[in-house]
């Protein structure tokens, strides 16, 4: 039985909300998406992803742990495809850690290799590829953004542990990409305060009460970046999240909100992270499809979760 009923009224109301820049964002660019989600069955959806949903629209992020979301053969596949990884790129490693504290190259985020590049090469069989698809992890993504989500991004970050000015992404910001923009983040280690957790301003994206947060900023290169004192003004700094947590821990955060992170001052730190958007956020697809790629393999939702390019 399906989970979502159009009545004349609610359509009525949906349509009045055309007006707004939101609406139309909705209705407008994304209406396929929202009309597939609002018409989909949703019996599948377990307590533990509805609470991590009802957490993510009061306050733009929540947590869980890995457990609780996959299955221990996929979580064992993960280690030891990531174990693989940093022995691949010691070189890489080495090389992150001589120039670490290097500000000379402002948008480049010296401190942090993706392990996977820039741009992931989507393979069937990579657990990598596989988290980013999971079920419950589209199932969150897509009742957050009430619209079937399309995921734009996965890749393992190794952030070396540095001693120089905060910079870049471990100064306050929030990104632009789509006007919500979830974001995963899976502890690979433990992560303590002295590990660059992701810390975040509960309630500034754009469902939160604090919206409309305004805080001073400092210019670096093209992006406004803010520094804690300046957002300990507006936004106190006894109300942050730094989210610590034991290996395995997974974060959800609306990265339209408030936050900063990878300021890892005692040790480095290890994690993987995905991106879901709308359909029509205008960010780059980030993930590379090999040639002879077949998505016979896939699910339904997957595919629709995947920008595939046709042949």
């Amino acid at each position: 039985m399906k989970s979502s009923i159009f009545t004349r009224q609610s359509l009525y109301t949906r349509l009045k909300g055309l007006r707004s820049a939101e609406g139309y964002w909705r209705y407008g660019s994304n209406l396929g998406p929202t009309l597939g989600h609002l018409l989909s069955d949703r019996t599948g959806f377990s307590d533990n992803t509805r609470a991590i949903v009802r957490e993510l629209h009061k306050n733009g992020i929540a947590t869980s742990r890995v457990e609780d979301l996959f299955d221990p053969a996929l979580v064992n596949d993960l280690e030891k495809a990531t174990n693989i990884l940093i022995r691949s790129k010691s070189e890489e490693i080495r090389e992150l850690k001589s120039k670490v504290d290097s500000d000379a190259t402002i948008g480049q985020k010296t401190f942090n290799l993706e392990l996977l590049g820039g741009e992931p090469l989507f393979q069937l069989d990579d657990p990598f590829a596989k988290i980013g698809l999971h079920a419950s992890l589209l199932a969150i993504a897509r009742n957050y953004l009430r619209m079937t989500a399309q995921l734009r991004y996965y890749n393992v970050w190794y952030t070396a542990a540095s001693e120089g000015v905060s910079r870049e992404s471990q100064l306050w910001h929030f990104d632009r990409e789509d006007n919500y923009i979830l974001k995963v983040f899976l502890y690979l280690d433990d992560v303590d305060l002295g590990t660059g957790p992701f810390t975040y301003a509960p309630g500034t994206h754009r469902m939160g009460i604090y919206r409309s947060l305004q805080p001073e900023f400092i210019m670096e290169g093209n992006v406004r970046r803010t520094t804690d004192e300046q957002m300990d003004k507006v936004y106190p700094r006894e109300k942050w999240k730094a989210c610590t947590g034991r290996k395995g821990t997974v974060i959800f955060a609306d990265t339209r909100g408030y936050h900063k992170g990878g300021e890892a001052r005692a040790k480095d730190r290890l994690m993987f992270t995905c991106m879901y958007t709308s359909p029509a956020s205008q960010s780059k697809d980030l993930i590379r499809f090999p040639q002879d790629f077949d998505p016979a393999k896939l699910s339904r939702e997957q595919i629709r979760a995947l920008r595939i390019p046709r042949k």
